[in-house]
């Protein structure tokens, strides 16, 4: 029952999510696309296991197919062997997730550089350093960082514990809009993001916050570890929803894909999830 009550108090995040924030398509469509991922994504982080190991697997991959496109990494519309070694590493660090113990699944992320390096040094001088070097980021951005939503659910209570990597991302946002459309008047960062305010954040962090004390009391858990963490994971879920944002307007696109109808690509979905997911885990780790 109460691991029922956590599902939908993150299944109406979602919702508002969607209601709230404009998009240029119509709203049954962002609906309907909406509430198709809400249920992929309560069914696929319910299983666990292999399930959402391959959910995040494939989302890892389509977020840097993404990433390859807007940064220049695939040119002509076509993959190449600098792309194709990225998903390459990307397999091979998931394979380390699964068939790894947990303490050292973490030499999938060296392994995936080491892979990225061969192709380096195998076809030089075709690639040049500064070609290998965002291949490996946007495998640590996407592969590495998505995966921490796994290595979260796979710790003790990782059914409980999962679910506040997206009270903190989504809440934060949603109460950020809420509070910076009734009172935000100072610019946060009038450049990059002109539409979010100084209210609208501290509002969001503050909702985020007595969401997962809320949290804590439903599933009996420690209420002032469960604020801290998403605390810091709304904090961090700021400045991944801006890191975004800034790679956008250096590459001068709108959104990163077409995917999901009405809400853009992987990475503009799930921006903010992958900078709250680490901090999640290394809170978790350390206080529960």
């Amino acid at each position: 029952m109460l691991y029922m009550i956590g599902l939908l108090a993150v299944a109406v995040l979602a919702v508002l999510q969607f209601l709230l924030k404009p998009g240029s398509d119509t709203l049954l469509t962002r609906l309907i696309s909406g509430a198709i991922l809400i249920l992929l994504a309560l069914l696929s982080i319910g299983s666990g296991g292999w399930v959402l190991l391959v959910t995040l697997l494939l989302l890892s991959l389509a977020g840097m197919l993404e990433l390859f496109r807007a940064t220049g990494i695939r040119t002509e519309g076509r993959p190449n062997l600098l792309e194709g070694f990225g998903y390459l590493a990307c397999g091979v660090y998931y394979l380390c997730l699964w068939f790894l113990p947990s303490g050292a699944s973490w030499i999938g992320i060296p392994l995936a550089l080491i892979l990225l390096l061969a192709l380096y040094v195998f076809t030089y001088p075709r690639f040049a350093y500064a070609e290998i070097v965002p291949v490996f980021f946007v495998f640590f951005y996407l592969a590495v960082m998505m995966s921490c939503i796994y290595m979260v659910r796979q710790l003790e209570g990782g059914r409980w514990l999962v679910w506040l990597i997206f009270l903190s991302a989504w809440g934060c946002d949603t109460f950020a809009y809420c509070a910076g459309r009734f009172l935000g008047k100072h610019k946060m960062s009038p450049v990059l993001s002109p539409n979010k305010t100084i209210e609208g954040a501290v509002g969001g962090v503050a909702g985020a916050v007595v969401l997962g004390a809320l949290y804590a009391l439903i599933t009996r858990a420690s209420v002032p570890a469960y604020m801290l963490i998403t605390l810091a994971g709304a904090l961090v879920s700021m400045i991944g929803d801006l890191a975004a944002s800034a790679i956008k307007r250096n590459m001068q696109i709108k959104d990163y894909g077409s995917l999901i109808p009405g809400h853009g690509g992987v990475l503009d979905r799930f921006d903010s999830i992958l900078f709250t997911a680490p901090v999640v885990y290394l809170l978790a780790v350390l206080l529960l």
